[in-house]
Order: structure tokens, then sequence, then C-alpha cells
């Protein structure tokens, strides 16, 4: 799957949901959004949902912006490194983050960063448009 096909799937799922919750306020929205509901009310919004897995180790994780703000891809690449094609980076620089680096591609790993599942960074950045908010993200 690409990452434009999984970036456009997603999006219209968390539409789906912020369309059924209409009637909550902003900060009721995002409480919902937190892992420990989402595993038991939106099962299907993640596949780690099925193992009770969280994709980031920290206790408080928000999954409101699953995909990043700050994540940003090509399909066919950014540009070429030695004989490895950049399809990911972070638009941050963040510390917690990595890289994955296989024999032809990079691809940004953004499992050690937490920046934004906090609740505080999905208040600073709320929209209940994920489109909108994700709107840097996609560099096709």
């Amino acid at each position: 799957m690409s990452y434009s096909s999984w970036f456009q799937a997603h999006g219209e799922k968390h539409k789906k949901i912020i369309e059924k919750l209409t009637y909550l306020s902003d900060d009721e929205l995002i409480e919902y959004f937190r892992f420990d509901n989402m595993v038991k009310n939106e099962p299907d919004f993640c596949p780690l949902y099925a193992k009770n897995k969280k994709c980031h180790d920290n206790k408080e994780l928000n999954c409101y912006f699953c995909a990043c703000p700050n994540f940003r891809f090509k399909d066919d690449g950014f540009e070429q490194q030695e004989e490895r094609t950049l399809f990911s980076t972070c638009g941050i620089n963040s510390k917690d983050g990595s890289q994955y680096i296989s024999d032809d591609a990079i691809h940004q790993n953004c499992a050690g960063c937490f920046v934004p599942h906090s609740e505080s960074y999905v208040k600073k950045y709320f929209t209940r448009d994920w489109f909108e908010a994700m709107s840097k993200v996609n560099k096709n």
C-alpha cells in the first residue's frame, strides 16, 4: 500500500468517526480519541487495536493525530541518497525520530516520537477536519 492510499483511507475513517460525534465538544472529541477508548469503541480504526497494542509506548496515547502532521511523504521519493530513495521525512526533525534504511529505500521511523500523541498537542493544532490538519503531509 502506498503512503497516499493509506493516507486517503485513514482520513476517510477519521472523517466517519467525527461525523458520528458531532454532538461532542472539541474537548470531549479529543478525549474520545484516547487509546483505551478507541480500542473499545473503534476497533477498525487501527490494525493494532485488535492486539490491544500501541504504536508508541507512552502511557497517555491519544490517537487523534494518527499520522503526524509533521510527517512528510512522497510516493515516488524526494531524492536519491547514494543508491537509496528517500520516501519520507520529519518536518520538524524530531530528536526522537529516526530513519529506517534498507538496501534501496529510506523511510522516516516515528516509533520513538510522541509529539502528536499528547492531548496538549492535539488541542493546540485541533481541527475537526483531519485532512486540513494534515495538509502539509502529502507532497505528491
